[in-house]
């Protein structure tokens, strides 16, 4: 896809995506951020584009994928209670568990955090962009065998780093 029809499919379709995604989040600034994230899918994946469907149509399905995955990512993220040990015992775990379960989180993060590029994107987006080695290997314009190489390799490195 040329720069040329990128801008064309922005112009033609920012406003029609952009109230798609406000009328899912009712949030201005996420609205925002998923429309733009949806148009960098759709330039990153345009060939996947199979034309079964209208371009405003296949930019409004991965808006709403893209606001699935945010909603999914929040949940995970909510605020412990103020009564952390009855919501442990009610989870079922114990305080120092828990203490252990963020320690080890912590030396997880800093061992990423030492780790070279581009073993630490590659790490980041399967785990926590939840890409598929397809879309990784995209990205970095390699192949998806690549992308699952380079995984595996930094996943090592995090394991021995953590040890």
């Amino acid at each position: 896809m040329t720069q040329e029809q990128q801008a064309k499919m922005v112009e033609d379709c920012y406003m029609r995506v952009f109230s798609y995604a406000f009328t899912l989040a009712k949030d201005r600034s996420l609205a925002e951020e998923l429309t733009q994230e949806t148009f960098y899918r759709a330039f990153t994946k345009h060939r996947d584009f199979r034309g079964e469907s209208d371009e405003v149509t296949w930019l409004c399905a991965i808006a709403k994928n893209l606001f699935a995955d945010e909603m999914r990512r929040q949940s995970r993220m909510e605020e412990m209670p103020e009564d952390l040990p009855a919501y442990l015992a009610k989870e079922g775990k114990s305080t120092p568990k828990a203490v252990e379960d963020r320690e080890t989180s912590l030396r997880i993060h800093m061992a990423l955090h030492e780790l070279e590029e581009p073993y630490r994107e590659v790490f980041q987006l399967r785990i926590f962009g939840e890409l598929s080695f397809r879309d990784i290997g995209m990205i970095f314009q390699k192949t998806e065998n690549w992308a699952r190489v380079t995984y595996h390799r930094a996943r090592m490195k995090l394991q021995e780093r953590i040890e």
